[in-house]
């Protein structure tokens, strides 16, 4: 018996010894062999965050897609393999049969098949070749807002507009992790193959809103074609909050197919194409000398007949106007009344209000490419200089400047920040970044900003140069713009003209301020004429969607003495 309780004891502790040896000693060893067995590694792709219009309409999504690669180590016949696939993915077989026949250990046959393609090599049973999931951008609305939203590259990488700007936030981070697999190595079970927000990049909401921006595409493309214009840009907002509800450019392009369309064609033009304003900028002229207190409403100005002699240079007008008063001078257009406004003003005065009206300066719009415009110093002004600039010329400025100066006038002389992206949420649907409407400074004080919009009012209608853009009985406050486009490269001007139409509506309560500018028409030049139609039409869909009701209150607009008549017909500037 003891010797019997001897060899059980020892045979025991022989049995303790190992198992200490197994799961202690050697345990992490044999417990990554096992590892290496029975969990594979799994690399989740990371899925792009979505970008969605202010009611949730999705504007930019991200599906899965298969990709065909191959290791050439082993591929046994390139040629042949080459010839199978080429006639199913449609891609030239020599240069693919050259990459197949190297000695790399991963190459990429075709990116981003249809299901179908995907199907048909699966059916091939190629040795070497394998398919993977990728992630494909896609943008559901086609050409809608593509020059805001941008694109993104082969890698998933923003490359232009919004997918650019707003890329750290929208590009998840791929990430591995383990699951169980079987004999054949395939995973079959993974806690964290159900985790959909795992990686994933956040969304991101617009202000802008879809319908509104398909109507501002629909009506600029119509006035493009209408008039045989090279191109153009429209512009909404909301003067309230300083939110962008659309931004529309023309030649547009489809960001699914971005590079079957020339570069030119995804410009921005809206933000990054600076133009001289022209009568447009004649608005924040006499908004300069009435806050100035330079001039008062009913003061008036000798417009010379249509022809005035400044020492070396003559300043015309489109029409023969005796005395206006700025309102007429507004309604009228009239270089000549504008620019003795501006000497009225002063250099100083009238430079930094337009300054603080936001030109010479980025809005800073979440986009890339913004132009600041040009603006130069006033000290490096002659007299007619500042005339020049008065009524829009020597200086040069973006539709969206336009557009963020009127909405400062149509929000009682407060500009606004603009807002493009109202928030950004992660993959737990938390909002964690969000953009609130905030006052960059106040330009001009509320009863000057309020005189002005009724002063405005009188440009649409009867003898006023921006008739066309008149919405029946609501009041429309805005001003027609005409300007020769100037030559950068040699100096002086073209025989090219820049027609552009800016105002808000309704005058009275100001809900979208909207801006078309449309360079180079051919069919006619003038604001009048080409822009202010396409406005009168965004602002009556656009309201009519919005559910705005028409309104008409009386206009009080400074009466002016010895005023001319009225001759001719609107000069349209």
């Amino acid at each position: 018996m003891a010797v019997l309780l001897f060899l059980l004891a020892a045979g025991l502790a022989g049995i303790v010894r190992r198992a200490w040896i197994l799961q202690v000693r050697q345990g992490p060893v044999l417990r990554a062999l096992a590892e290496d067995q029975y969990l594979r590694d799994v690399r989740l792709p990371a899925r792009r965050g979505v970008i969605l219009d202010r009611a949730g309409n999705e504007l930019a999504v991200s599906a899965m897609v298969d990709s065909i690669f191959a290791n050439p180590r082993e591929v046994r016949d390139p040629a042949a393999a080459a010839g199978a696939l080429a006639g199913v993915l449609g891609v030239d077989p020599e240069p693919l049969a050259r990459r197949l026949a190297g000695r790399k250990h991963f190459v990429w046959v075709k990116r981003r098949v249809r299901p179908q393609e995907a199907a048909a090599v699966r059916a091939l049973r190629i040795p070497g070749i394998a398919i993977t999931p990728e992630s494909e951008r896609f943008y559901p609305n086609r050409e809608l807002a593509g020059h805001v939203l941008g694109f993104v590259g082969a890698d998933a990488v923003g490359l232009e507009g919004l997918e650019l700007e707003m890329d750290e936030v929208l590009r998840g981070r791929g990430e591995r992790v383990q699951g169980l697999a079987d004999a054949l190595g395939n995973v079959v079970f993974s806690d964290d193959l159900f985790d959909d927000g795992r990686g994933a990049g956040a969304d991101v909401q617009l202000a802008l809103d879809r319908t509104i921006q398909h109507i501002a595409e629909e009506e600029l493309a119509n006035t493009i074609r209408a008039f045989e214009a090279k191109a153009g840009s429209v512009v909404v907002a909301d003067p309230r909050t300083g939110e962008i509800i659309a931004i529309a450019n023309h030649p547009a392009f489809n960001p699914n197919e971005f590079s079957a369309f020339p570069q030119g064609d995804r410009r921005d033009r809206a933000v990054t194409d600076r133009f001289e304003p022209g009568s447009t900028l004649k608005v924040f002229t006499v908004a300069a000398a009435l806050a100035s207190g330079a001039v008062a409403p009913d003061d008036v100005f000798f417009c010379e007949r249509g022809l005035w002699q400044l020492a070396d240079y003559k300043i015309r007008d489109s029409h023969r106007d005796g005395w206006l008063n700025p309102a007429q001078v507004l309604a009228r257009s009239s270089n000549i009344g504008a620019g003795k406004i501006g000497l009225a003003t002063g250099k100083s005065k009238l430079f930094s209000y337009l300054r603080r009206f936001g030109f010479g300066q980025r809005t800073g719009v979440p986009l890339p490419g913004e132009s600041s415009g040009s603006l130069r110093d006033f000290r490096r002004w002659y007299d007619v200089d500042l005339v020049t600039t008065a009524f829009g010329q020597g200086m040069t400025a973006t539709t969206l400047q336009l557009t963020m100066a009127m909405a400062a006038v149509a929000n009682e002389g407060q500009l606004m920040e603009p807002i493009l992206v109202r928030r950004v949420i992660d993959s737990k649907g938390r909002t964690t970044r969000q953009w609130l409407p905030r006052v960059r400074r106040r330009v001009i004080p509320r009863s000057t900003a309020r005189l002005l919009a009724d002063m405005l009012t009188s440009v649409t209608e009867e003898g006023g140069t921006g008739l066309e853009a008149g919405l029946g009985d609501m009041l429309v406050a805005g001003k027609t713009g005409t300007a020769q486009k100037a030559d950068f490269l040699s100096g002086g001007y073209t025989d090219l003209w820049v027609a552009s139409f800016i105002g808000f509506v309704p005058a009275d309560r100001p809900r979208l301020v909207i801006s078309v500018v449309v360079d180079e028409p051919v069919i006619n030049h003038t604001g009048g004429v080409v822009a202010a139609p396409a406005f009168r039409r965004i602002a009556d869909r656009s309201l009519r969607y919005l559910g705005e009701m028409p309104s008409r209150v009386a206009v009080t607009v400074a009466p002016g003495t010895q005023s001319a008549p009225a001759s001719g017909p609107a000069s349209g500037r």
